[in-house]
């Protein structure tokens, strides 16, 4: 399993936008193949930045989504809403033994 962690520092102005954005999208993300849920984080110490957390089956699956049509669409708009770069870090996880 990989999750992914991308922190996103947002126009003031647009943080409305972007969380319309991933609420509208959610729902698609979810049903990408391998796709295990994601989530809409808020920063506690600064409220122009936000995070997504992902889960995938494998980082093919990941990487499946990040060539889709849906990521297409939805990745160059998010990024109109950027006050900087997106930071993003992927992780995979131990699985008990």
């Amino acid at each position: 399993m990989i999750v992914r962690v991308v922190r996103l520092s947002l126009r003031p102005s647009k943080v409305q936008d972007f969380e319309n954005v991933f609420k509208e999208n959610r729902r698609a993300i979810e049903a990408q193949p391998g796709c295990h849920g994601v989530e809409l984080l808020r920063d506690s110490e600064d409220e122009h930045v936000r995070g997504t957390l992902s889960r995938w089956e494998s980082q093919d699956h990941l990487d499946a989504y990040r060539r889709s049509v849906l990521f297409g669409q939805v990745w160059p708009l998010t990024k109109t809403f950027f006050e900087a770069p997106a930071e993003v870090w992927s992780y995979e996880v131990d699985e008990p033994t």
